[in-house]
Protein backbone atom coordinates (compact mmCIF):
# COMPACT_ATOMS: atom_id res chain seq x y z
CA UNK A 1 0.00 0.00 0.00
CA UNK A 2 1.50 3.35 -0.90
CA UNK A 3 1.48 6.10 1.79
CA UNK A 4 -0.86 8.16 2.38
CA UNK A 5 -0.66 11.73 0.25
CA UNK A 6 1.34 9.40 -2.26
CA UNK A 7 -0.40 7.87 -5.52
CA UNK A 8 -0.53 4.60 -5.93
CA UNK A 9 0.93 3.04 -9.14
CA UNK A 10 0.90 -0.21 -11.60
CA UNK A 11 3.25 -1.57 -13.79
CA UNK A 12 3.34 -0.02 -17.18
CA UNK A 13 1.90 3.12 -15.63
CA UNK A 14 3.66 6.41 -16.69
CA UNK A 15 4.75 8.68 -13.94
CA UNK A 16 2.42 11.01 -12.85
CA UNK A 17 3.24 14.70 -13.89
CA UNK A 18 4.54 17.41 -11.52
CA UNK A 19 2.78 20.76 -11.61
CA UNK A 20 5.77 23.65 -11.91
CA UNK A 21 5.58 27.06 -12.38
CA UNK A 22 8.05 29.91 -12.02
CA UNK A 23 7.05 31.27 -9.10
CA UNK A 24 6.93 27.46 -7.47
CA UNK A 25 10.34 26.38 -8.66
CA UNK A 26 12.16 29.21 -7.40
CA UNK A 27 10.18 29.31 -4.04
CA UNK A 28 12.24 25.75 -3.50
CA UNK A 29 14.64 27.73 -4.49
CA UNK A 30 15.09 30.42 -2.29
CA UNK A 31 13.63 28.65 0.70
CA UNK A 32 12.55 24.79 0.77
CA UNK A 33 10.44 25.39 3.86
CA UNK A 34 8.47 28.30 2.29
CA UNK A 35 7.88 26.38 -0.18
CA UNK A 36 6.20 23.99 2.08
CA UNK A 37 4.18 26.32 3.53
CA UNK A 38 2.78 27.50 0.50
CA UNK A 39 2.57 24.29 -1.42
CA UNK A 40 2.11 21.46 0.80
CA UNK A 41 0.63 22.52 4.10
CA UNK A 42 -3.08 22.20 4.61
CA UNK A 43 -4.26 24.37 5.80
CA UNK A 44 -1.65 26.73 4.10
CA UNK A 45 -0.14 29.01 7.25
CA UNK A 46 -1.56 32.53 7.35
CA UNK A 47 0.27 34.69 5.36
CA UNK A 48 1.34 38.25 6.48
CA UNK A 49 -0.88 41.13 4.99
CA UNK A 50 0.16 42.30 1.77
CA UNK A 51 2.77 44.66 1.14
CA UNK A 52 1.91 48.15 -0.64
CA UNK A 53 4.77 47.33 -3.19
CA UNK A 54 2.58 44.26 -4.02
CA UNK A 55 -0.59 46.29 -4.22
CA UNK A 56 1.52 49.23 -6.06
CA UNK A 57 2.37 46.06 -8.66
CA UNK A 58 -1.04 44.62 -8.80
CA UNK A 59 -2.94 47.69 -9.50
CA UNK A 60 -0.31 48.55 -12.29
CA UNK A 61 -0.92 45.18 -13.98
CA UNK A 62 -4.24 45.14 -13.62
CA UNK A 63 -4.36 48.78 -15.37
CA UNK A 64 -2.21 47.64 -18.19
CA UNK A 65 -4.41 44.18 -18.72
CA UNK A 66 -7.95 46.45 -18.92
CA UNK A 67 -6.66 48.99 -21.04
CA UNK A 68 -6.62 46.58 -23.78
CA UNK A 69 -10.10 46.05 -23.42
CA UNK A 70 -11.21 50.06 -23.84
CA UNK A 71 -12.70 51.63 -26.95
CA UNK A 72 -10.53 54.75 -25.88
CA UNK A 73 -7.04 53.31 -25.89
CA UNK A 74 -5.44 56.62 -24.63
CA UNK A 75 -2.82 57.21 -21.79
CA UNK A 76 -5.01 59.11 -19.69
CA UNK A 77 -7.34 55.74 -19.98
CA UNK A 78 -5.10 53.91 -18.57
CA UNK A 79 -4.13 56.42 -15.46
CA UNK A 80 -8.04 56.55 -14.63
CA UNK A 81 -7.65 52.43 -14.54
CA UNK A 82 -5.30 52.36 -12.08
CA UNK A 83 -7.29 55.51 -10.03
CA UNK A 84 -9.98 53.05 -10.59
CA UNK A 85 -8.60 49.93 -9.36
CA UNK A 86 -5.97 51.18 -6.76
CA UNK A 87 -5.03 48.71 -3.84
CA UNK A 88 -4.79 50.22 -0.37
CA UNK A 89 -3.55 47.74 1.49
CA UNK A 90 0.37 47.71 3.25
CA UNK A 91 0.79 51.39 3.05
CA UNK A 92 1.98 53.31 6.22
CA UNK A 93 -1.49 55.54 6.26
CA UNK A 94 -3.41 57.08 3.64
CA UNK A 95 -1.10 59.73 2.40
CA UNK A 96 1.24 57.82 1.51
CA UNK A 97 -1.54 55.36 -0.42
CA UNK A 98 -2.25 58.72 -2.37
CA UNK A 99 0.93 59.78 -3.19
CA UNK A 100 1.91 56.38 -4.68
CA UNK A 101 -1.43 56.41 -6.33
CA UNK A 102 -0.75 59.39 -8.24
CA UNK A 103 2.75 58.25 -9.17
CA UNK A 104 1.69 54.72 -10.67
CA UNK A 105 -1.08 56.49 -12.61
CA UNK A 106 1.65 58.90 -14.12
CA UNK A 107 3.78 56.18 -14.64
CA UNK A 108 1.60 53.91 -16.45
CA UNK A 109 0.31 57.46 -18.61
CA UNK A 110 3.79 57.91 -19.65
CA UNK A 111 4.66 54.29 -20.50
CA UNK A 112 1.26 53.81 -22.80
CA UNK A 113 1.97 57.06 -24.45
CA UNK A 114 5.00 55.03 -26.23
CA UNK A 115 2.15 52.03 -27.05
CA UNK A 116 0.66 51.69 -30.48
CA UNK A 117 -3.00 50.95 -28.84
CA UNK A 118 -4.38 49.97 -32.00
CA UNK A 119 -1.65 47.09 -32.61
CA UNK A 120 -3.79 44.50 -30.64
CA UNK A 121 -1.53 41.97 -28.61
CA UNK A 122 -1.86 38.23 -29.36
CA UNK A 123 -2.27 37.46 -25.91
CA UNK A 124 -2.95 39.60 -22.39
CA UNK A 125 -2.31 38.00 -19.20
CA UNK A 126 -2.09 34.45 -21.55
CA UNK A 127 -1.94 31.12 -19.52
CA UNK A 128 0.50 29.16 -21.64
CA UNK A 129 1.80 25.94 -20.78
CA UNK A 130 4.03 22.80 -21.40
CA UNK A 131 5.17 19.37 -20.95
CA UNK A 132 8.33 18.05 -20.81
CA UNK A 133 9.36 14.30 -19.15
CA UNK A 134 7.34 14.53 -15.74
CA UNK A 135 6.87 18.22 -15.78
CA UNK A 136 4.13 20.47 -16.47
CA UNK A 137 5.08 23.57 -16.77
CA UNK A 138 2.20 26.28 -16.26
CA UNK A 139 2.61 30.28 -16.63
CA UNK A 140 0.53 33.42 -17.24
CA UNK A 141 2.22 36.13 -19.85
CA UNK A 142 1.71 39.68 -18.91
CA UNK A 143 1.82 40.26 -22.81
CA UNK A 144 2.82 38.70 -25.99
CA UNK A 145 3.37 40.75 -28.93
CA UNK A 146 3.63 40.06 -32.34
CA UNK A 147 6.57 42.16 -33.96
CA UNK A 148 7.78 41.94 -37.80
CA UNK A 149 6.18 38.76 -38.21
CA UNK A 150 7.86 37.29 -34.44
CA UNK A 151 6.98 36.65 -30.97
CA UNK A 152 7.55 38.33 -28.12
CA UNK A 153 7.28 37.87 -24.56
CA UNK A 154 6.35 40.94 -22.48
CA UNK A 155 7.00 41.02 -18.75
CA UNK A 156 5.93 43.81 -16.95
CA UNK A 157 7.90 45.47 -13.47
CA UNK A 158 7.06 47.89 -11.42
CA UNK A 159 10.55 47.55 -8.69
CA UNK A 160 12.37 50.08 -7.64
CA UNK A 161 15.01 49.32 -9.75
CA UNK A 162 15.27 49.31 -13.14
CA UNK A 163 15.94 45.87 -14.85
CA UNK A 164 19.72 45.15 -16.43
CA UNK A 165 19.69 43.02 -19.57
CA UNK A 166 21.57 40.18 -17.94
CA UNK A 167 18.49 39.41 -16.04
CA UNK A 168 16.04 39.36 -19.09
CA UNK A 169 18.71 36.96 -20.24
CA UNK A 170 19.05 34.47 -17.37
CA UNK A 171 15.41 34.80 -16.28
CA UNK A 172 13.97 31.23 -16.10
CA UNK A 173 10.52 32.59 -15.70
CA UNK A 174 11.00 34.29 -19.07
CA UNK A 175 12.47 31.50 -20.92
CA UNK A 176 9.83 28.94 -19.96
CA UNK A 177 7.13 31.22 -21.22
CA UNK A 178 8.52 31.47 -24.61
CA UNK A 179 9.57 27.64 -24.37
CA UNK A 180 5.32 27.13 -23.74
CA UNK A 181 4.48 29.75 -26.43
CA UNK A 182 6.42 27.89 -29.18
CA UNK A 183 5.20 24.59 -28.06
CA UNK A 184 1.37 26.16 -27.78
CA UNK A 185 1.53 28.57 -31.04
CA UNK A 186 3.79 25.80 -33.09
CA UNK A 187 6.20 29.08 -33.76
CA UNK A 188 9.89 29.61 -32.69
CA UNK A 189 9.98 31.99 -29.99
CA UNK A 190 13.38 33.58 -28.94
CA UNK A 191 12.81 37.10 -28.12
CA UNK A 192 11.71 37.97 -24.30
CA UNK A 193 11.57 41.66 -22.94
CA UNK A 194 11.35 43.07 -19.46
CA UNK A 195 8.72 46.77 -19.30
CA UNK A 196 9.92 48.68 -16.48
CA UNK A 197 6.83 51.01 -16.29
CA UNK A 198 7.72 53.16 -13.43
CA UNK A 199 10.79 53.90 -16.02
CA UNK A 200 9.66 53.31 -19.81
CA UNK A 201 13.11 50.89 -19.55
CA UNK A 202 12.70 47.91 -21.99
CA UNK A 203 15.81 45.56 -21.66
CA UNK A 204 15.05 42.50 -23.74
CA UNK A 205 17.20 39.53 -24.78
CA UNK A 206 17.17 37.17 -27.82
CA UNK A 207 17.20 33.68 -26.34
CA UNK A 208 18.77 30.58 -29.07
CA UNK A 209 17.13 27.00 -28.91
CA UNK A 210 20.35 25.82 -26.77
CA UNK A 211 19.73 28.47 -24.23
CA UNK A 212 16.19 27.96 -23.93
CA UNK A 213 16.85 24.57 -23.91
CA UNK A 214 19.35 24.89 -20.84
CA UNK A 215 16.75 26.77 -19.12
CA UNK A 216 13.85 24.18 -19.60
CA UNK A 217 16.17 21.15 -18.50
CA UNK A 218 17.37 23.71 -15.32
CA UNK A 219 13.47 23.42 -14.34
CA UNK A 220 13.34 20.27 -14.32
CA UNK A 221 16.00 19.51 -12.07
CA UNK A 222 14.70 21.92 -9.83
CA UNK A 223 11.26 20.27 -10.33
CA UNK A 224 12.71 16.59 -9.84
CA UNK A 225 14.21 17.96 -6.63
CA UNK A 226 11.55 19.65 -5.13
CA UNK A 227 9.23 16.25 -6.32
CA UNK A 228 11.43 14.43 -4.02
CA UNK A 229 11.17 16.07 -1.12
CA UNK A 230 7.03 15.77 -1.73
CA UNK A 231 7.40 12.38 -1.83
CA UNK A 232 9.34 12.44 1.79
CA UNK A 233 6.65 15.29 3.19
CA UNK A 234 3.82 12.49 2.71
CA UNK A 235 5.97 10.27 4.24
CA UNK A 236 7.23 12.16 7.37
CA UNK A 237 4.78 15.48 6.85
CA UNK A 238 6.35 18.67 8.54
CA UNK A 239 8.36 16.30 10.70
CA UNK A 240 10.14 16.07 6.81
CA UNK A 241 13.50 17.15 6.77
CA UNK A 242 13.93 17.66 3.04
CA UNK A 243 12.22 21.42 4.13
CA UNK A 244 15.29 23.37 5.72
CA UNK A 245 15.00 27.08 5.76
CA UNK A 246 17.18 29.22 3.67
CA UNK A 247 18.12 31.72 6.34
CA UNK A 248 18.97 35.06 5.01
CA UNK A 249 18.17 38.87 4.00
CA UNK A 250 14.58 37.36 2.38
CA UNK A 251 13.39 36.54 5.56
CA UNK A 252 12.94 40.08 6.60
CA UNK A 253 10.45 40.21 3.75
CA UNK A 254 8.50 36.70 3.99
CA UNK A 255 4.78 36.24 4.42
CA UNK A 256 5.39 33.15 6.40
CA UNK A 257 8.18 34.73 9.07
CA UNK A 258 5.69 34.28 12.00
CA UNK A 259 5.46 30.49 11.58
CA UNK A 260 9.53 30.11 11.28
CA UNK A 261 11.49 30.70 14.24
CA UNK A 262 14.60 30.68 12.59
CA UNK A 263 13.94 33.23 10.02
CA UNK A 264 13.00 35.52 12.78
CA UNK A 265 15.79 35.63 14.13
CA UNK A 266 17.45 37.20 11.46
CA UNK A 267 16.09 40.83 12.24
CA UNK A 268 12.98 42.74 12.87
CA UNK A 269 10.72 42.21 9.95
CA UNK A 270 10.50 44.74 7.38
CA UNK A 271 7.52 47.17 7.38
CA UNK A 272 4.70 46.72 5.11
CA UNK A 273 5.70 49.84 3.09
CA UNK A 274 9.82 49.52 3.12
CA UNK A 275 10.15 48.47 -0.85
CA UNK A 276 8.50 51.86 -1.26
CA UNK A 277 12.48 53.35 -0.26
CA UNK A 278 10.57 56.22 1.61
CA UNK A 279 11.16 55.68 5.33
CA UNK A 280 13.97 52.75 5.22
CA UNK A 281 16.27 53.74 2.81
CA UNK A 282 18.45 51.24 4.13
CA UNK A 283 16.02 48.52 3.37
CA UNK A 284 16.69 46.81 -0.44
CA UNK A 285 13.91 46.60 -2.56
CA UNK A 286 12.38 42.08 -2.30
CA UNK A 287 12.79 41.73 -5.64
CA UNK A 288 16.43 43.31 -5.98
CA UNK A 289 17.47 40.78 -3.56
CA UNK A 290 15.93 37.85 -5.65
CA UNK A 291 17.32 39.33 -8.53
CA UNK A 292 21.04 38.58 -7.07
CA UNK A 293 20.11 35.09 -7.59
CA UNK A 294 19.55 35.67 -11.42
CA UNK A 295 15.45 35.93 -11.14
CA UNK A 296 13.32 38.27 -11.42
CA UNK A 297 9.91 37.36 -10.50
CA UNK A 298 6.83 38.69 -8.84
CA UNK A 299 4.83 35.75 -8.80
CA UNK A 300 2.02 36.67 -10.91
CA UNK A 301 2.69 33.03 -13.50
CA UNK A 302 0.08 30.89 -11.18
Amino acid sequence: MAPEGVQGTFPGMPPSLYAASASKLNAFLDCPRRYRFAYLDRPTPPKRTQRAHTSVGNAVHNALRDWWDRADRTPQAGAALVREGWIDVGFRDGAQSARWRDRSEAAVAAYLTGLDGGRQPVGIERTVAFVSGTVRFTGRIDRLDERDGELVVVDYKTSRRVPSVDEARSSMALALYAAAVWKMFRRPTYAVELHHVPSGVVVGHRHTSESLARQVERAKSIAQEARRADADYARAGAASEAFAPVVGPLCRWCDFRAHCPEGQQVGPEHSGWAALGEDEPGAPDPRAVAADDGEVSDGRDE
